[in-house]
């Protein structure tokens, strides 16, 4: 099937491409939640090319693409150990991106990435899998609820200068 959905792990090979789709998807999923200076801030301070580099070479640090017939369509990263941004315990793995470009969203990309993202935190032999989303982005919310998430803490997210709230949510798999 030619339209078929296909997941890869990126490598450096892909470092210019992560960073396009990253800063689109990041864009196309916030903008108008913060002021352009601090979109800007975060977008050449997270997605530039050494962050990206440093991030793809780190072994505790995985990102895969959805591509369809050789356009990526959205991305995911995952972290194990120390790369978690806050629990790193070495019996969880923290989702930390799932990211889908606006045109292809309600087309089962997110849900193809998220199978990815618990495929590997089951491979690992993970006792959970979490993620922090921002506390009003309702639409991801819904989608991690519907997967099984549940609420457990919430933490900081620095947008730039904009102190943003996270709610972390957790799926038990042991």
């Amino acid at each position: 099937m030619e339209n078929q959905l296909n997941i890869r792990k990126l490598t450096l090979n892909d470092l210019e491409s992560l960073q396009m789709l990253s800063k689109q998807t990041f864009f196309e999923t916030f903008v108008g939640t913060c002021s352009d200076e601090d979109m800007q801030h975060y977008l050449e301070n997270s997605f530039n090319l050494t962050q990206l580099k440093r991030e793809l070479k780190n072994e505790e640090m995985h990102f895969y693409v959805a591509e369809q017939q050789g356009e990526m369509l959205g991305y995911l990263k995952v972290n194990f150990g120390a790369a978690q941004t806050e629990l790193q315990d070495l019996s969880t793995v923290e989702i930390q991106r799932i990211y889908v470009l606006n045109q292809h969203h309600g087309k089962g990309v997110g849900q193809t990435l998220f199978q990815q993202a618990l495929a590997i935190a089951i491979q690992y032999q993970a006792d959970y899998i979490w993620l922090g989303v921002w506390e009003q982005n309702h639409k991801a919310q819904n989608f991690y609820r519907k997967n099984g998430f549940i609420e457990f803490d919430k933490h900081t997210f620095m947008l730039g200068s904009d102190t943003q709230t996270d709610i972390m949510m957790k799926k038990i798999l042991k």
